[in-house]
């Protein structure tokens, strides 16, 4: 069997949301899209994780994938997140965002309820079958208690539909063992900012990054550096990773949505149960910043 559709290479930004007291931000989400086109993005995630996609309402979900839609307006791919615990809700959402035009999704293992491979493997399928448009797995089980295992991604792929996996369960040993079953089937996006270059190594295609909310086109920059002088690129990485640090010493998106506001976008707070990020994270995230040359 060939492989499957690539639905992007390089750097995948997971957005943050932008609130106001409305709801979704539209004329700085707009701000956010075109910089991120200018900065040289390769994909913008919406309704991720790092997009508090469990806040949303599904007004504001429609909202959010019509708008980013609408202004990037072909000129780069807008993967939405449509993940849930339920999987007719999965479906619903997956549905919802496949009317509004974007170009994938991207859909989190379910959390939660703990199921089983075989449950995994019915949840993906049933959304799978749901839509026509290409699916990125998310396996996180730091975040869901649930660990999609290579073999499970390895059915998966056979899906039409299913093109690529974000994978973000920190275990080399399982990472290696993914890229080995799957030769090549499906892409492989690093889940983790801090470790994009051992998933290159690997095949990987990418990242589907946090970090690259306010680096963007140093995180693209270092996954269009590997194949061509993987030194420069590892000397990227190694760059970023203090900042990635600083971003991730609290839960996401507390951080990186406060390093968004830092760089003058008015994103607003985290919504509860999260709350904003501490005295003691700003002034890190200010030292990082500065460090990188990105605020002074």
């Amino acid at each position: 069997m060939s492989p499957a559709p690539i639905l992007f290479k390089g750097s995948g930004v997971a957005l943050v949301t932008p609130f106001d007291e409305q709801g979704i931000a539209t004329t700085v989400l707009e701000q956010l899209i075109e910089w991120h086109i200018a900065e040289g993005s390769d994909a913008i995630i919406v309704g991720g994780t790092t997009g508090e996609a469990s806040t949303l309402t599904d007004e504001e979900r429609q909202t959010l994938y019509r708008t980013s839609v609408s202004v990037a307006d072909g000129r780069i791919p807008i993967i939405a997140g449509t993940g849930s615990n339920n999987t007719a809700k999965a479906v619903a959402y997956a549905k919802l965002a496949e009317a509004a035009g974007v170009d994938g999704l991207l859909v989190v293992t379910p959390y939660y309820n703990k199921c089983t491979q075989q449950g995994l493997y019915e949840h993906f399928s049933a959304i799978a079958n749901a839509v026509a448009i290409p699916i990125i797995l998310y396996n996180v089980p730091s975040r869901t208690s649930v660990n999609l295992l290579p073999e499970t991604v390895l059915k998966l792929s056979d899906h039409p539909n299913i093109v690529g996996i974000k994978e973000a369960s920190g275990d080399i040993t399982q990472i290696v063992e993914l890229f080995r079953i799957l030769e090549g089937k499906i892409s492989v996006y690093s889940g983790n900012d801090d470790h994009i270059i051992p998933l290159l190594a690997l095949g990987g295609h990418g990242v589907i990054s946090t970090v690259a909310n306010v680096l963007p086109k140093l995180t693209h920059d270092l996954v269009a550096a590997y194949g061509q002088n993987p030194s420069e690129a590892l000397a990227i990485q190694f760059k970023i990773n203090p900042l990635v640090k600083v971003i991730f010493s609290e839960v996401n998106p507390i951080p990186v949505k406060a390093a968004v506001g830092l760089l003058g976008f008015e994103v607003g707070d985290v919504r509860l149960p999260l709350t904003p990020a501490t005295e003691t994270t700003l002034n890190h995230l200010k030292a990082a910043l500065m460090a990188l040359e990105v605020i002074r």
